[in-house]
């Protein structure tokens, strides 16, 4: 048997990396700086998240027809922790689970899915009345207008309550 050869440069020893020290990683922990990511994640707090209010319409309804979660996810084929989860807003289920939560509900998806829209808007309205900035328009009023060029004296009409 012959040796393998190999091709390219030669390999230069492994040097360890020197770990930070411990007063380099408290101060970059505790800096008081706080990332993108937080800041980003303090913002979506005030808005609610579509799961959230997606699993507390589910479970309004389910609790309406006086039905068990067993029950529900036995007829929708899910298994009932998953179902809590969706409920909970801790999971975000695919248009074929929501499909199959709704049959076993007895309620149509898109009849759901206005629902939740109506929460939405509720919580934007209030969020308005509790003196935070809304944009004023809809999505509604800018499918069919052209788009616009906004200049630099252009001025933008915001509603505090």
């Amino acid at each position: 048997m012959s040796d393998p050869t190999v091709i390219g440069p030669p390999a230069e020893p492994c040097q360890p990396r020197e770990p930070a020290r411990r007063s380099e990683r408290m101060a970059a922990v505790g800096s008081g700086e706080s990332s993108p990511r937080a800041s980003s994640a303090r913002d979506q707090r005030s808005r609610p998240l579509l799961r959230t209010t997606l699993g507390d319409v589910l479970r309004r309804t389910r609790r309406e027809q006086r039905r068990t979660l067993a029950d529900v996810a036995r007829a929708a084929k899910v298994s009932m922790p998953y179902l809590s989860e969706i409920e909970r807003g801790r999971k975000e289920a695919s248009s074929e689970v929501l499909a199959a939560i709704c049959d076993s509900l007895g309620i149509g998806l898109p009849d759901l899915l206005a629902e939740v829209g109506r929460h939405l808007a509720d919580d934007r309205l209030r969020r308005a009345q509790a003196g935070q900035v809304v944009r004023l328009g809809g999505i509604g009023s800018r499918r069919s207008a052209p788009p616009q060029q906004h200049g630099p004296a252009d001025a933008q009409c915001l509603l505090a309550a």
